[in-house]
């Protein structure tokens, strides 16, 4: 959780300054982003993706 906050609000502070306040390491923050997403993290998007389609061909009225 601590390392999305820092990728969402990384354009408004400095990745250094977020790290520090929020205690973890900058070298730690690189490692996690750099990391492939994971296989259950992959089949969640691709469900959400079939998910949207099908609400959009559904006009609006699916879910």
């Amino acid at each position: 959780m601590r390392f999305a906050f820092i990728r969402e609000h990384r354009s408004r502070w400095s990745i250094e300054s977020l790290c520090r306040v929020l205690r973890v390491s900058t070298r730690g923050y690189r490692a996690w982003i750099s990391r492939p997403v994971c296989q259950r993290q992959r089949t969640d998007l691709k469900v959400l993706a079939h998910i949207r389609e099908h609400f959009v061909l559904s006009n609006s009225t699916y879910g």
